[in-house]
């Protein structure tokens, strides 16, 4: 399915981006091509193309500032390991970070032009592809889980079971890249996952570029899952699909971390996204089984079954009134429903744990995160402040004091959870409302919150209509997300001047939104094109405050 012609070839935005008007008799490449030069002759479209020198050069600087090998033969054989280290490290350090710049701001300009009806869906769609390409070719960027993933596959492949063991129990290359805090540490991931890392091992051996490439390719199918379903999610939410695709897919944080990092969230958010829009469009078995193979990949998919089971009860409901027939009760519409649902779920669960030949040890697995101890986490902040604030009368451990509050905060995170999904069964948007609310409350609220984890709420929220103030203020929280993160994997949250750059980099991108130059560096717009971007942001902020 096209997208109209955008601003860049006729001036005015369609009414429906997620569909063409050109006439039946047009040919369809010549169209598309021709649509595609305009665009990119367009300021759009030289936004894209710095967008995607910018993750050129994130490649570029991540071989030597990356999470890289720890021995890197092939750095060496084409003597190249000197970026690695001193100035080297210093110049690969410059390339990366100037990438995620001129990422985050041609980002900016993109949201900028769409809130202005100058982007269509298609337009964006071509732009996720041109960003997304060269960082196929990094090495993992600001992680080092994809280590963690081959060497658990490794372990399935090799006899082991990763649910009862670490990486540490199968000695060789692929352990020695894994983080230390990770080798002991027993799979946290579905079934399917770990066969899929099984399979990529047992490809490529204990090639460790072989298996990164190899598994950043099997996360590229929730990229274009992702594509697809949040534009249909706008439609259903009442939000705009160019919007959604710019907000939720194009965004650096997502592009940068779950491609660059190579993240399995890829495919459990894309999985999830188009399981919750299959369902919204009355497909409910189809839609209940992707959810479910989503959480075979990663346990969180797992939060937003409950919630489809309303959406599925309105369904049943509304068709029944619409054939003038009385509807069932709602506990008879519930069993039926959420009966139907767990057996879908159940029999792709079963069918994928026999295949992999493990159980459900993964469940038990997943407190393995609490070793994770950072800022990003509100039982970790809440922890800090009590420790330090007692500090002149109290000798209080963080330790100890941090398992009080995680305990807390799970007993929170459960009502929270409950309640919402109680709360929000009315309508479908509620449904999808709630969803989002318990995956922020996960987010906040776990014991470890890292980056990437807020791809999850984010893929759903961008489908509502949302205010250009709550856009402003996701940007400015994406842009601090994605610069909080050093490119090899450690935590920039412990240095002051790491965060201050970080947040107010954060602030100009949120300003920079609505503003062509938040700062006033130019002074006043030099060419017509600027003053005519102006203008139009100016309307939008106008018609926004009316």
């Amino acid at each position: 399915m096209s997208s109209v012609q955008g601003p860049a070839a006729s001036g005015t935005a369609g009414s429906d981006p997620t569909r063409d008007t050109a006439s039946p008799s047009t040919e369809p490449s010549k169209s598309s091509l021709r649509h595609l030069s305009l665009f990119l002759r367009s300021p759009e479209g030289h936004a894209a193309v710095l967008g995607m020198v910018g993750a050129a050069l994130i490649t570029f600087g991540g071989f030597g500032a990356g999470s890289v090998r720890r021995q890197d033969p092939l750095l060496e054989a084409m003597h190249l390991s000197w970026l690695r280290f001193g100035h080297g490290l210093i110049l690969s350090s410059i390339l990366v970070w100037l990438g995620v710049v001129l990422m985050i701001v041609a980002w900016v300009r993109l949201g900028r032009a769409t809130l202005g009806g100058r982007t269509t869906v298609r337009e964006i769609g071509w732009v996720v592809p041109a960003w997304t390409a060269p960082l196929l070719l990094a090495v993992p960027m600001f992680s080092r889980d994809a280590y963690s993933y081959l060497a658990q596959g490794a372990l399935l492949r090799d006899g082991f079971d990763p649910y009862a063991v670490g990486p540490v129990a199968n000695p060789g290359i692929l352990l020695d890249n894994v983080s230390n805090v990770w080798t002991t540490t027993t799979a946290p991931y579905g079934p399917l996952f770990l066969l899929l890392g099984r399979a990529i091992t047992s490809i490529t051996g204990d090639n460790v570029i072989a298996g990164t490439m190899l598994l950043r390719i099997t996360m590229l199918p929730g990229l274009a899952m992702m594509v697809w379903a949040v534009p249909r999610l706008a439609s259903h939410m009442g939000g705009k699909p160019a919007i959604a695709l710019w907000l939720a897919v194009l965004n650096p944080l997502v592009l940068i971390h779950l491609i660059g990092g190579v993240h399995n969230e890829l495919l459990m958010v894309g999985l999830m996204t188009a399981g919750i829009v299959l369902v919204l469009e009355r497909r409910h078995v189809g839609g209940i089984a992707l959810v479910a193979v989503a959480v075979a990949i990663k346990a969180t998919a797992g939060l937003a079954l409950p919630f489809m089971v309303w959406i599925w009860m309105i369904h049943e409901r509304d068709k029944a009134i619409a054939e003038n027939r009385k509807p069932m009760s709602p506990i008879r519409s519930f069993a039926k429903t959420a009966g139907t649902g767990a057996g879908v779920f159940a029999a792709v669960f079963v069918i994928s744990s026999l295949i992999a030949g493990v159980g459900i040890g993964w469940l038990t697995a997943l407190s393995g995160s609490a070793k994770i101890i950072n800022w990003l986490s509100l039982p970790t902040i809440l922890a800090h402040l009590v420790t330090v604030s007692t500090s002149w009368f109290l000798d209080l451990r963080l330790g100890p004091v941090l398992e009080v509050t995680r305990m807390l905060c799970a007993v929170a995170l459960a009502i929270i959870i409950v309640a919402t999904w109680w709360l929000y069964r009315k309508t479908e948007r509620d449904a999808v409302k709630g969803i989002v609310i318990a995956l922020v409350a996960i987010v906040v609220l776990s014991p470890a919150a890292l980056p990437w984890y807020y791809s999850w709420p984010l893929a759903l929220a961008a489908g509502f209509a949302l205010s250009t103030r709550t856009l402003m203020i996701v940007v400015g929280l994406s842009t601090w997300l994605m610069l909080v993160f050093r490119p090899d994997g450690s935590i920039g949250l412990y240095t002051v001047a790491h965060v201050a750059l970080a947040t107010f980099a954060a602030v100009v991108a949120a300003l920079s939104l609505t503003r062509v130059d938040p700062l006033r560096l130019r002074g006043k717009p030099s060419t017509s094109a600027e003053h005519d971007e102006q203008r139009a942001d100016q309307r939008r902020s106008t018609s926004d405050r009316g």
